[in-house]
């Protein structure tokens, strides 16, 4: 049997932090939702949810410094894992009903509207993951849940060997988005793994495997 792994829900006063633990214990980590540095710093895997505005995610993420550990764990190699607002935040920049707001700027690009007649974009969705994605071993062909009007529509970073190529996940609606990045020890996905049924669990699973 594989250890269990240790993960801490970042805390920070957004995201639906019990249902994401929720949903990683029945996956098999040992979950602590926290807004701990050192909690944070320590585990195996940090997964940072997030609902809301770009603006406000990221002004309450700063409130506690989770944009210090997510920058020094990523430093460090060790795993993050960002949900819905988790995963935009990552990107450079946010910009929603006129506000342009400074992102964590882990990865190049600004996330905007989606071009859709309708949104927001609630409800079942197909995905389309890159050939040698790990998060989505075995549910290459599953639906999962999504509820947003903002995402990355496109993927600027350019990586070089020797390091691995990213691993992207696009869906559909209105025109591509990116449903999930898999970039060394930094994952995300802008659909909600823990309302996804039992192919989030899967996938949750999946990202447990990943960390050593």
């Amino acid at each position: 049997m594989s250890p269990t792994r240790r993960v801490v829900v970042l805390d920070y006063g957004s995201g639906n932090v019990h249902s994401a633990a929720k949903a990683l214990e029945r996956a098999g980590a040992d979950v602590q939702v926290t807004a701990d540095r050192a909690a944070a710093l320590e585990a195996d895997g940090l997964v940072v949810p997030g609902v809301g505005a770009f603006k406000a995610v990221m002004d309450q993420l700063r409130a506690v410094r989770g944009d210090e550990v997510i920058d020094r764990r990523l430093a460090g190699g060790r795993a993050v894992l960002g949900i819905c607002v988790g995963m935009q935040v990552l990107f450079e920049r946010g910009v929603e009903r006129g506000v342009d707001t400074e992102g964590l700027g882990e990865w190049p690009g600004t996330v905007t509207e989606l071009p859709a007649p309708v949104l927001p974009h609630m409800g079942w969705n197909t995905v389309t993951p890159d050939e040698g994605s790990v998060l989505f071993e075995g549910i290459e062909q599953e639906r999962f849940y999504f509820v947003h009007s903002f995402a990355a529509q496109e993927w600027q970073l350019d990586v070089m060997p020797p390091f691995p190529t990213p691993k992207l996940t696009w869906a559909e609606h209105g025109g591509p988005f990116l449903a999930a990045v898999e970039n060394g020890p930094l994952s995300a996905t802008q659909f909600h793994p823990e309302k996804s049924s039992d192919a989030g669990i899967r996938l949750l699973a999946n990202w447990l495997g990943t960390l050593g």
